[in-house]
């Protein structure tokens, strides 16, 4: 027996997926830790808590890849217990029992208890806003809302995130105040579309009220925003932006697509002709704003012609920073009864040209930058370079600037003016400017 060598008792969480599965992992660490449970994120321990992503084909494949690997490792007892939670398991617990039968349990979403109760611990309702945070100590992402009601065709999240529900602001400031005191001075606020916070709750799209009171907690110094949804866009959050130095000048808006055609059967809302004109609405308001986006190419029926749409609308934007992804078919997504006829290495093809285009539209901003000063925040030391980023740079997805570390010293967590002195596609170079 194996096992017998284990450390005992110890709940390994591994996280994949996005930053609001990244949230709901510290949630429930934090859980765990307040039930006297010895808890880890992606580090050994006997039992293993896998919280899934289920949302296209790639991350569905890393899911249940996982799984199979901790199954085995259990086969070979080198685990004990495997727990799967999560959009995967949420969208598909039948199928996952059925197939991979050696789990021990399947947990949705919404059953935090229930996996709790599994881990031999209780749901403690007094923790609200209390959870282990896995990022750098510097940043922490604030979740201010679950769920989305857009109509989508070929999104899923809504069959495993449900309606959206938006989380009161006392209880968001309160979590931020949690996370000032712990030393967090960047809070990267998610949900599946920002844009519809406060719907629920308070009858108005209520964003910028939301800004304001989370600007007002002690400690927190950048407030960044994380997708929002072009449609119904609140345009007063641009004011915010623009009065209260807090709230960094940048904005995660995926817009999937420009052609009319292929934008009207996505079910989006909106045209090419809106969406161009509230994006000079955003870069009149707050001039030197970095805006973030998101495409979808290979969607169906999506031709020749529409692709040449979207790659000269990318290159008339010239966005601070862009992601591109392959269209995946779903199922029991209104798109699913499409027929899925872009062949995959077209696709990848348009991806790749895109990307292309992105990379020297890039290349090209940041060479602007040469010679200036930015304020940084360092995320980490890695090799020979401190590791920091602007305000107009998220963790994990947009430029870093890298310092020297055999030549300059400089503290995590810490705040720095650097000086930009070389740059390529995605990274910056500097020093520490002269005080």
């Amino acid at each position: 027996m194996r096992t017998k060598t284990l450390k005992r008792n110890r709940i390994n969480v591994v996280t994949l997926g996005c930053s609001k599965n990244v949230y709901d992992s510290e949630v429930l660490m934090g859980q765990l830790r307040a039930n006297d449970k010895e808890v880890v994120h992606e580090e050994d321990g006997n039992i293993v808590v896998i919280n899934t992503c289920g949302f296209i084909a790639n991350a569905k494949e890393e899911s249940v890849n996982t799984i199979l690997d901790f199954v085995r490792q259990k086969e070979e007892g080198r685990v004990e217990k495997v727990f799967v939670t999560g959009c995967l398991s949420e969208r598909y617990k039948p199928d996952l029992e059925k197939e991979i039968p050696d789990v021990d349990a399947y947990f949705g979403t919404t059953d935090l208890p229930n996996l709790l109760k599994a881990l031999g611990a209780d749901y403690k309702h007094e923790l609200l806003g209390e959870r282990l945070t896995t990022t750098p100590k510097n940043y922490a992402y604030l979740k201010i809302a679950e769920g989305c009601d857009r109509p989508c065709s070929f999104c899923a999240i809504p069959l495993m995130r449900g309606k959206h529900r938006s989380t009161p602001i006392e209880s968001l400031v309160n979590e931020a105040t949690i996370l000032a005191a712990k030393g967090v001075k960047e809070l990267i606020l998610i949900a599946q579309d920002l844009t519809y916070y406060g719907l629920d709750l308070y009858k108005k799209r209520n964003l910028a009220e939301l800004l304001r009171a989370l600007a007002g907690v002690e400690g927190i110094e950048w407030i960044r925003l994380h997708y929002a949804f072009p449609t119904g866009f609140p345009m007063d959050v641009l004011d915010v932006m623009k009065e209260e130095p807090k709230i960094c000048n940048y904005i995660d808006i995926p817009l999937q697509h420009i052609s009319d055609r292929i934008l009207k059967s996505m079910r989006r809302g909106t045209t090419q002709e809106k969406t161009t004109r509230l994006l000079r609405e955003f870069r009149e308001a707050v001039p030197g704003m970095a805006i973030r986006t998101t495409l979808i190419v290979g969607y169906p029926g999506e031709t020749e012609s529409d692709f040449e749409t979207l790659k000269a609308w990318v290159k008339e934007m010239r966005f601070e920073r862009l992601g591109c992804f392959t269209y995946s078919h779903e199922e029991n997504t209104h798109a699913y009864s499409l027929e899925d006829d872009v062949p995959e290495e077209v696709k990848q093809q348009r991806a790749n040209e895109i990307m292309e285009l992105q990379a020297q539209i890039s290349w090209e901003l940041n060479q602007e930058k040469i010679g200036k000063t930015f304020r940084c925040i360092i995320d980490r030391k890695e090799g020979n370079y401190f590791v920091g980023r602007t305000e107009f740079d998220s963790p994990d997805v947009d430029n870093e600037v890298l310092i020297d570390a055999s030549k300059y010293y400089l503290k995590q967590g810490d705040f720095a003016r650097i000086t930009i002195t070389e740059a390529s596609d995605f990274d910056l170079y500097g020093i520490p400017a002269e005080k």
